[in-house]
């Protein structure tokens, strides 16, 4: 290695970590990671959505699909960790985006007027906190099942042969029916789907132009595409708690 490289070395090796720092530190940087964990979450919800609306099929297709979710083990958990992490990451920098925008009176996270006059967007940090409550309820309620829930617990035969000598399976279906006969329960869920579906609909548009995609052309495209997310999602999940409450599904 010749004098100039080894001088070179150091200064190679330290640039990138300090400036992978300042990024993460600036406004820009901190849009991009609200922009990149809030594209993992939206995966996760509308893969959430298509799993549970199997309720509407017989028993045993939500049965079967939860347990080759629980089958997966440790990735299951690996996936479970990263999406936590995400989240963690998506609403501390959301909570120091909102400081920072504060502090800078002329700025705000989203600056077109296409987009900064929305109710979506100027609800978007206190939906976010509603939303955080609604999560913890909703991990305590069904996944934990530390919140009194009919069915919470119900282990049945694998359905596929109905014998004692099949394997015990958890069955969501019951469980789900069980939790969503509660009305108080069942109105805090379509109330913070609502909610949700404000949120994914300003998040994902403000995602695309965080990302540099939201051009001109695509400027239409993109606000359609946000809504209709979000109103699918809005949709498919309020289709199943209605649907268990009034008695279509029991």
């Amino acid at each position: 290695m010749s004098t100039a490289a080894a001088a070179d070395a150091p200064s190679m090796r330290a640039v990138p970590p300090n400036r992978l720092i300042a990024f993460y530190r600036s406004s820009i940087g901190k849009k991009w990671i609200v922009a990149l964990t809030g594209l993992v979450m939206v995966g996760f919800v509308v893969v959430h959505l298509i799993g549970n609306l199997q309720i509407f099929l017989p028993p045993a297709y939500i049965n079967a699909y939860a347990a080759k979710l629980k089958s997966l083990g440790p990735v299951l958990w690996l996936f479970r960790i990263s999406l936590f992490a995400a989240f963690v990451l998506h609403v501390i920098n959301t909570i120091q985006l909102s400081r920072m925008n504060r502090v800078a009176k002329g700025e705000r996270y989203v600056k077109e007027a296409t987009v900064q006059a929305t109710v979506a967007s100027r609800t978007m940090f206190y939906s976010g906190l509603i939303l955080l409550a609604f999560i913890i309820f909703h991990i305590l309620h069904f996944t934990l099942g530390w919140i009194p829930t009919e069915n919470i617990h119900v282990m049945d035969y694998a359905p596929e042969a109905g014998n004692a000598k099949d394997p015990l399976l958890h069955n969501v279906w019951k469980m789900l029916v069980g939790g969503f006969r509660n009305p108080f329960v069942s109105v805090f869920y379509l109330v913070s789907m609502g909610l949700l579906c404000m949120h994914l609909s300003h998040g994902v548009e403000s995602t695309v132009q965080t990302l540099g995609l939201r051009t001109k052309p695509l400027a239409r495209p993109a606000r359609y595409l946000s809504w209709g997310l979000g109103w699918a999602v809005f949709l498919g999940n309020a289709a199943i708690v209605l649907a268990i409450l009034f008695g279509f599904i029991k």
